[in-house]
């Protein structure tokens, strides 16, 4: 008698795999912040407001994120492509307010090197999640390309659910982050 074993998909597992490591290299950071933070001489950053911008522009992203997995498990093509195209660009944008945010900082004479602890933990925190943020593009930009080529349906999608899922944890992550720094710094 066969039996039958679930298929584990090895993208998922891999995906979850680097999503942990994700989370330890910021909970590593943010713990080093909180340390570094009790031993004084610390100077608070004031959020600049074109980090509240991106903050609504990645939660949106979201949205349309979902809406375009949605659409392709309904076989609704132009939909998918649709919502796809605009998380594209709202990546992009979020990607712009952050650069805007960096210019408001450096306005204040808030620097990355020569400054403060504060500044520093600022920049590398912020800067790190938009690094991987610069991979969900990249991971967005083939979705897209694989989407318009007609090569997801609602039976084969797991690629479009992984880049879903990572797009969703680094909208989770950035909503910590923001968080975190503005209550920490």
């Amino acid at each position: 008698m066969e039996t039958h074993k679930p298929k584990i998909a090895t993208g998922k597992v891999l995906l979850w795999l680097g999503i942990g490591s994700i989370v330890m290299i910021f909970a590593g950071l943010t713990s080093g912040l909180i340390v570094r933070e009790a031993e004084g001489n610390w100077i608070s950053i004031v959020m600049p407001p074109a980090f509240y911008f991106s903050t609504a522009v990645i939660l949106l992203s979201s949205l349309t994120m979902q809406g375009a997995v949605m659409a392709i498990k309904k076989n609704n093509f132009n939909s998918s492509k649709t919502y796809l195209i605009i998380t594209l660009g709202l990546g992009l944008a979020f990607i712009f307010s952050q650069f805007l945010g960096y210019n408001s900082l450096v306005n204040q004479g808030v620097f990355f090197t020569g400054g403060t602890a504060s500044a520093s933990f600022f920049y590398a925190i912020t800067g790190l999640h938009l690094a991987h943020l610069l991979g969900g593009l990249l991971s967005l930009i083939y979705v897209n390309g694989k989407t318009i080529m007609g090569k997801y349906n609602a039976d084969n999608y797991l690629g479009m659910s992984l880049c879903g899922m990572y797009w969703h944890f680094l909208d989770g992550l950035w909503i910590y982050l923001f968080l975190f720094l503005s209550l920490a710094g």
